[in-house]
């Protein structure tokens, strides 16, 4: 469900690599992150560029997971596809999270603070 590429800096890029962000898939997606975190990796990036749908329950994942990190790091978002995208802008989570068109970009973004 998820790929990790570990960046300089200290930065992690996990990407999704499910199609649909549901209640079927965020509770595992949500716990697979969370595990990441416990293990030090606090400046994430979710590559959300394989996901073409999320509902209300991923959205939340999402949310718990910036939750989690807290002061401790930073969570960015990037790669939403248009459905995604209007999900973000519809709910107003794009303006939670510091989204960015690729994974590099969001990495540079972590790394320079």
């Amino acid at each position: 469900m998820i790929r990790t590429t570990e960046m300089p800096d200290n930065v992690a890029v996990l990407e999704v690599t499910e199609t649909r962000l549901t209640a079927v898939a965020a509770p595992e997606f949500k716990q697979q992150v969370l595990a990441h975190i416990e293990a030090g990796h606090t400046r994430l990036v979710l590559d959300l560029s394989n996901v073409n749908f999320i509902d209300s329950t991923g959205l939340g994942a999402l949310v718990g997971i910036l939750k989690r990190v807290g002061n401790r790091g930073d969570v960015t978002i990037c790669g939403l596809q248009p459905a995604a995208a209007q999900m973000f802008r519809l709910t107003r989570m794009d303006k939670v999270f510091r989204i960015f068109r690729t994974s590099g970009e969001a990495a540079s973004a972590l790394a320079s603070g």
